[in-house]
């Protein structure tokens, strides 16, 4: 670890033994109801963000658009998702997380209720736009947060929640359109759920989930870090003694710490693991992101009907579910760096039993089936590991701008570059589903060769060795 020292050095040991207390209360309901709560805030987000993929079959003939709106819709929402996550991540370590995450939640289903009243084609646009510009202030929030309130070695089980939470929306979705293909209406009535939370989940962030006591502590708010864990050792049933100012010794810091400038992401000894987090999301989001957005335009393209269509993205994101549950456990046996490994390399068998599925002839439903179950138990599932083991390559005064720096990047060619530039190659089973292939192919070692392994205390993996209690 003694690369990351350069930058290390700026947290004080109190911020050492703030951490070893949180990180040694016992799991309880209280941990229970925060996993619950920030995974409800996941299933919104994934729900009203990857409507995308639905969208572009269920409003091409109501809105009657054009091939170059659905070439542009494909990447709408995530291109500013990128352009306001890159804002985001400047901000911050500098602002409440929770603020951030509240007011991306709110605008997030707002703009999604606005979907209901769209009537042309360019307004669906402007109404996606607008839904990634509060998206980009609420899909990165969740982890950062998370990682920093739950003990150490149950981030795997909030990892695991959030990520089949995501995937229960993500098959929501298409299970949804199944229903309502044929209906001109259709896309309005998929996104009335989404608006709807507006007037629930933004009021239940308000009220149950907490500020960091790391960040307070690194604004020089002592006491209001301690009082913030404190109040979590009592909701999880006072099993560990009280956090006092004095436990925290004389180097505990009464002012605001200077957060070190944006530019520290680069620097010598914390510039390859920015590096590292970035590719490893940008390896599995591409797999992701083209799956979720063209994979029921894709499918219909190659002649499938569109039922079909859905059925297939249905049945994908549904292995998806047991998938995260299974890489969570995975992830704290082999270690972040391995279960990506598995996730990525587990799906080429998958993927390529979806890539020959049009020359199997009657065959060819059970083939594309069996890979898309595939498919949805690994590389899908890798959500669960590459997202915390982001989070992880960043100390703690990086690590909200740093993860949201690494998603904006990552998604910057996940998440953009990828579907615009195969969009208009989703008529080929080949093209589309081998350029999947090849990219897991070779994401698969990226963490491994050149990345280390982070599982522990936040202060440890990423700050250096913690001092002397």
């Amino acid at each position: 670890m003694a690369e990351m020292q350069p930058i290390a050095r700026s947290t004080s040991p109190a911020g050492h033994v703030l951490g070893h207390k949180l990180d040694s209360i016992p799991f309880s309901r209280y941990h229970l109801m925060l996993i619950a709560v920030l995974s409800l805030v996941g299933f919104v987000d994934g729900y009203d963000l990857v409507m995308t993929g639905s969208l572009l079959v269920l409003a091409n003939q109501p809105l009657h658009l054009t091939p170059d709106q659905i070439r542009f819709l494909a990447i709408a929402s995530t291109m500013m998702i990128v352009v306001v996550g890159f804002i985001a991540s400047a901000i911050s370590d500098h602002y409440s997380r929770k603020t951030i995450m509240l007011i991306g939640v709110a605008g997030l289903t707002f703009f999604t209720l606005l979907l209901t009243l769209v009537q042309t084609g360019e307004q669906l646009i402007v109404v996606r736009l607008l839904t990634g510009l509060a998206g980009g202030f609420a899909v990165f929030a969740p982890f950062p947060i998370a990682a920093e309130l739950m003990p150490a070695q149950h981030r795997r089980t909030f990892a695991a929640v959030y990520e089949m939470a995501l995937a229960c929306s993500f098959a929501l979705l298409p299970f949804v359109g199944f229903l309502l293909a044929g209906n001109p209406n259709a896309f309005r009535l998929m996104a009335l759920p989404g608006g709807l939370a507006f007037f629930v989940v933004p009021a239940m962030i308000y009220f149950l989930i907490p500020e960091s006591p790391r960040w307070y502590l690194r604004r020089g708010d002592t006491a209001v870090a301690v009082d913030t864990v404190n109040r979590v050792i009592r909701q999880a049933g006072n099993r560990v003694p009280a956090l006092t100012p004095a436990t925290l010794g004389s180097n505990a810091q009464m002012v605001r710490e200077e957060l070190p400038p944006y530019r520290a992401l680069f620097r010598r000894g914390q510039l390859r693991w920015t590096a590292i987090g970035i590719s490893s999301y940008v390896f599995c989001g591409t797999a992701f992101f083209l799956i979720s957005v063209l994979l029921p335009k894709a499918l219909v393209d190659q002649g499938a009907a569109v039922s079909l269509s859905f059925g297939v993205s249905t049945l994908v994101f549904t292995a998806s579910i047991p998938g995260k549950g299974f890489t969570g456990f995975l992830m704290e046996v082999i270690g972040r760096r391995w279960t990506i490994f598995y996730a990525l390399a587990g799906s080429l068998p998958g993927l390529f039993l979806m890539m020959m599925a049009h020359r199997a002839g009657p065959y060819a439903t059970a083939m594309m089936i069996a890979g898309a179950l595939m498919t949805g138990f690994t590389t899908l599932s890798a959500a669960t590991a590459f997202r915390i083991y982001l989070a992880e390559q960043f100390p703690t005064a990086l690590r909200g701008r740093g993860h949201a720096f690494g998603e904006s990047t990552g998604r910057v060619f996940s998440g953009v570059l990828a579907p615009f530039l195969m969009e208009p190659h989703t008529g080929s089973a080949t093209i589309f589903f081998g350029t999947i292939l090849v990219v897991v192919a070779v994401g698969a070692f990226i963490p491994l060769l050149f990345g280390r392994e982070t599982v522990g205390q936040l202060e440890t993996v990423t700050e250096g060795a913690p001092a002397p209690a």
